[in-house]
């Protein structure tokens, strides 16, 4: 049986939207996507309070692009929530996803939303501050969270002076603009469809407008109170990451003991760091010094995903083995030298204000001593959770929902940056909720596989479906 998605390309070019019943303010566009697709859309844009307890304050203009229905029985509008947070609906649907954007379609309008602060959605400028990382020079850890904290505390001076007020870039206010997306549309119900940090914006929807939600989709959960994740259970994500290496034997053969390979070479660079010499692909040569805390933040970067993970394994190889040209290549590709230390307010303010909880700050604390990545996979939380006190949103917020809607979680084995028990608990206060485990899946793991679209379409039919997708190749 052909997938959704390959069904989708067989007809696109046929298929016959309804333009004409517009919320008002839409306006009909012919939508890109980067692979040459095309399709009929239709633009919008709501004002919103830039903060829902000041109605009559200043407003902030959010930008959605509607892709109207095509199936025979027109459900709740199917709103996509990016992660990040910063990232753009809009974009996302420009990309690889948008075959799935388009196949959705037969469940309702899909909309593609700009989150405040995001994409066409009242952008905020990025702080740039005066803090400069010396790129030879070594620095202690404490030293290096020290000159981030300096740096933000310049940024808050510069908002500030601006007229950039943080209480407007929180989860809790980008729930009321769904409300607010919701009324616009004309719509009873909404269907979210989110991944990452996306899910935690949905799942903040649940707690507080449940009764105006009709179906939820999410992959790859974040909870409520898992901004922050566990450096014990990022330790216990690679393990399961050797158990599927061990499954392959050759690759098994090249990588028997990642983590012995992992805490070898950070304790050879704590020993002695390894200065580097860096020919960019643009600009002068430079030198940057290699420390153990550089190769830490190379894997929170590159682990979401199998195929990426297995690129970060080998520059350990390389670096293990004294053969310094690949770690070089990454390091010149993109690293730039000089550049200060910057923040932009939304996804700064957005992951403050979700925060930790004082005994998961002190769990997190505990485990990062000894953990492979240290501190550094939220980075630079939650070394400046304390920042702003009065911006936390409480531990009321971060209990998590309770709600009777429909959801459905898509939770890949190999993900790198949420992992499969603390998805489970994100959604443990869900009585109506459907996991399907995606084996050998990384983070993003929407495209791995068209039994993926097929789950959700099943989902949406109000079916019940397979609780576990084996991907036969790791997802990239």
């Amino acid at each position: 049986m052909p997938s959704i998605v390959v069904v989708l390309f067989v007809s696109l070019l046929a298929v016959s939207t309804d333009l004409r019943a517009a919320p008002a303010g839409e306006e009909s566009i012919t939508f890109a996507a980067q692979g040459g697709e095309s399709v009929a859309a239709l633009q919008g844009q709501l004002q919103v309070p830039s903060h829902w307890s000041r109605p009559n304050g200043p407003k902030l203009s959010l930008s959605y692009v509607r892709f109207p229905a095509t199936g025979d029985r027109k459900g709740s509008p199917i709103v996509y929530l990016a992660g990040g947070p910063g990232g753009s609906g809009i974009e996302t649907a420009r990309g690889r996803r948008f075959p799935l954007f388009m196949a959705l379609r037969e469940f309702g309008d899909v909309i593609a939303f700009d989150q405040r602060g995001t994409g066409a959605s009242s952008p905020q400028p990025t702080c740039s501050s005066s803090q400069v990382i010396d790129d030879a020079v070594a620095y202690s850890d404490a030293e290096f969270v020290e000159l981030h904290r300096t740096a933000a505390h310049e940024c808050l001076a510069q908002w500030q002076q601006a007229g950039i007020d943080l209480r407007d870039w929180t989860t809790a206010q980008s729930v009321r603009d769904l409300d607010a997306l919701r009324l616009q549309l004309g719509a009873e119900k909404i269907s979210l469809w989110g991944i990452s940090y996306g899910s935690h914006l949905a799942l903040a929807a649940l707690a507080s407008m449940d009764d105006r939600i009709d179906k939820v989709v999410l992959a790859s959960v974040e909870g409520l109170a898992q901004t922050v994740k566990s450096p014990a259970q990022t330790d216990a994500y690679f393990e399961r990451l050797q158990q599927a290496i061990n499954t392959q034997p050759e690759l098994a053969a090249q990588l028997p003991d990642l983590v012995g390979l992992m805490r070898r070479v950070h304790a050879k660079l704590e020993a002695e760091p390894i200065m580097l010499q860096i020919s960019p692909p643009a600009g002068e040569p430079y030198e940057f010094l290699l420390e153990r805390r550089d190769m830490q933040e190379f894997a929170s970067m590159m682990i979401a995903d199998p195929g990426n993970a297995l690129q970060l394994l080998q520059l350990y190889a390389a670096v293990d083995a004294g053969v310094l040209e690949p770690v070089a290549a990454v390091v010149g590709r993109f690293h730039r030298p000089g550049q200060p230390i910057r923040y932009n307010p939304m996804p700064f303010a957005m992951d403050i204000a979700s925060g930790i909880s004082r005994s998961a700050r002190q769990s997190f604390e505990r485990e990062s001593k000894a953990a492979l990545l240290g501190g550094y996979l939220n980075f630079p939380m939650p070394q400046l959770a304390d920042l702003i006190p009065e911006l936390d949103l409480g531990e009321d917020f971060r209990r998590g929902p309770r709600s009777e809607v429909p959801v459905l979680v898509l939770s890949g084995t190999l993900d790198g940056r949420t992992y499969p028990d603390s998805q489970r608990q994100a959604v443990a206060g869900l009585s109506n909720v459907q996991i399907t485990v995606v084996e050998n899946a990384g983070h993003n793991l929407f495209m791995s596989s068209p039994a993926v679209a097929e789950r959700i379409a099943a989902f949406l039919r109000g079916e019940s479906g397979a609780d576990r997708i084996v991907l036969e190749q790791w997802a990239r």
